[in-house]
């Protein structure tokens, strides 16, 4: 879920536990427990407003799958333009990047030699 393993999880709760006491773990994991079920029931509640303003609206679910599948293309041809026939955009420049830094060291290693 959060990338947590079973061993690192039971490391969180004994340090959870050394902190807190046996006593305020209960207490705890009760509040968290409300706390998450709020979160989740406004969450839900956004959603429903979300849904029910764009069904006033005209808005529907294949529209709106429509104009993000528009919005996929535009950017992957926004990304074939910046990256060009090549594909490699990065590359070319590492490899301009180069030969001017050969250029540099050619120019200046006469320079370097008389220092």
């Amino acid at each position: 879920m959060f990338g947590i393993g079973g061993g690192e999880l039971v490391f969180i709760m004994f340090i959870v536990l050394m902190l807190f006491g046996s006593d305020k773990v209960p207490e705890i994991a009760r509040t968290m427990g409300k706390a998450m079920a709020q979160l989740k029931n406004a969450t839900n509640d956004i959603k429903n407003e979300i849904q029910k303003g764009a069904e006033e609206n005209g808005l529907d679910t294949k529209s709106l799958t429509g104009i993000t599948g528009d919005i996929n293309a535009h950017i992957n041809d926004a990304k074939a333009n910046l990256l060009g026939d090549s594909g490699s955009f990065l590359g070319d420049t590492a490899t301009e990047i180069n030969k001017v830094k050969e250029d540099i060291d050619s120019i200046s290693g006469p320079i370097k030699r008389q220092m």
